[in-house]
């Protein structure tokens, strides 16, 4: 394999087209604030060669960045406090960062070949261990053009505080539309505050700002597994067999549910049936101690959560975690349902009244996200196989596949992404130690369902 190097050609500063037409200082809320120990999130695509010369397309992508800011002026602001505490964003058109970058030694084939994500996808992006409270005095976003010797990675970096999955993803959705030719976008964001999120609580933190909650220095294993349609279907029917009838087949679960003949809010999920398979795989493979208590950490969007339900393009974070606790032996002692119906019946019951609770009890206690793995047994899924990840066509194609960099990475943090193919199929970014890493890979139970 050669060597991981990335040139830097060229660094600017974008600045939106058009100046913001938000005059007020958009304040975080009891959703946006914890994430401010967090690092910037890291996500891009990679794309086949372009059509056409890598120094006009960064012209297109530059002057495609500066119309997209123009729609999204929150991300070309930045962060200030007010002698109050509260924290803002003011939309000031400060701008965000372009790099155009260059490794032409690397090659499609070669960098997604490999078992073992490789290191150079962390060179793709900027601001590394970056904490998204620096957004003070560093720009709320950046993109890193990187040619490589038979395509191009185009790498977006956003402040953690600023957004969540769903607004990340429709920024780069809008910035690819427009960079395809679009005078219009279809999906305009919201950045109305008044929500059950906005708070007069105040988040204090030491001088110069709070630290990262987890080291970041520990070894690990990164790797993508592959689950098609049908092998998810599998798990689906084997972590529902204890609701249905005997002789239903694969594809059927759903219809079953339908005729009302079962509660449709007891069918526990395809992503619910395969995090339950990853959760008693890696636990297996950490050999812990049977009485030791396991985590398993889901975020999930409040969106549609909350009555009257908020915007579904509403800008900012609208996210809030679901802990899922067991003892290590009840994980791997009882089937997968067990473990697949105690995520189901707490993301169902993640509904309006506790969004509000989760709301009220952050106010009464203001603390940052811990994100971390400090008791050595917990998992911590994050983004979705929901998120348009792959509806990023800058003019010449949908992209060959999605990365995210180094950024809020330890032992137990799994990442989301649908499958290139769609259908239903997904990806799993799994970040586990070496030692874990190796036995989940041996581990027969969830290896039969990878691609």
């Amino acid at each position: 394999m050669p060597s991981s190097s990335v040139s830097i050609i060229s660094k600017c500063t974008i600045s939106p087209d058009q100046k913001s037409t938000i005059k007020k200082a958009l304040k975080l809320s009891v959703s946006d604030l914890p994430m401010l120990s967090c690092q910037y999130i890291q996500k891009g695509v990679l794309l086949s060669q372009p059509p056409l010369p890598v120094d006009s397309l960064v012209s297109i992508l530059k002057i495609s960045l500066s119309k997209t800011l123009s729609h999204f002026p929150a991300l070309a602001g930045c962060l200030i406090t007010d002698p109050a505490g509260h924290v803002h964003i003011l939309c000031n058109d400060s701008g965000v960062e372009f790099v155009h970058a260059r490794a032409k030694h690397l090659f499609v084939d070669d960098i997604l070949s490999p078992l073992d994500v490789l290191i150079c996808f962390r060179e793709f992006f900027a601001f590394d261990n970056t904490l998204s409270y620096s957004g003070h005095h560093t720009p709320l976003a950046a993109v890193q053009a990187t040619e490589i010797g038979d395509g191009i990675f185009i790498g977006l970096t956003v402040n953690h505080a600023v957004t969540d999955g769903t607004s990340f993803w429709n920024f780069f959705n809008t910035f690819a539309e427009i960079t395809k030719g679009s005078k219009k976008i279809s999906k305009s964001p919201d950045f109305r505050r008044d929500t059950v999120f906005n708070s007069p609580a105040i988040l204090r933190f030491p001088k110069g700002g709070p630290s990262a909650t987890f080291s970041g220095d520990e070894p690990l294993r990164e790797r993508i597994f592959h689950f098609t349609r049908e092998s998810i279907l599998k798990l689906k029917l084997k972590a529902n067999q204890k609701l249905i009838t005997n002789g239903v087949t694969d594809g059927k679960i759903t219809e079953l549910f339908k005729t009302g003949k079962i509660n449709p809010t007891d069918e526990i999920s395809s992503f619910q049936s395969l995090c339950a398979q990853l959760w008693r795989s890696v636990t297996r493979a950490r050999n812990l101690e049977k009485t030791k208590p396991t985590t398993f950490r889901m975020a999930v969007n409040c969106r549609h959560r909350l009555e009257p339900r908020l915007e579904p393009l509403y800008f900012g974070n609208a996210i809030q975690s679901i802990p899922t606790v067991a003892l290590v032996g009840d994980v791997l002692s009882n089937d997968l349902h067990w473990s697949a119906d105690l995520l189901h019946q707490n993301v169902v019951a993640h509904d309006d009244a506790t969004v509000r609770r989760g709301v009220k009890d952050w106010e009464s206690n203001p603390r940052l996200f811990p994100l971390g793995n400090p008791d050595g047994a917990s998992i911590t899924m994050g983004s979705s196989p929901r998120f348009p990840m792959y509806d990023n066509d800058f003019g010449w194609g949908r992209p060959v596949a999605v990365r995210s960099g180094k950024a809020n990475k330890f032992d137990g943090k799994i990442s989301a992404f649908p499958g290139r193919e769609g259908c239903g199929s997904v990806d799993l970014e799994v970040v586990l130690a070496p030692a874990t890493m190796a036995g989940v890979e041996t581990d027969v139970e969830f290896m039969q369902y990878v691609s």
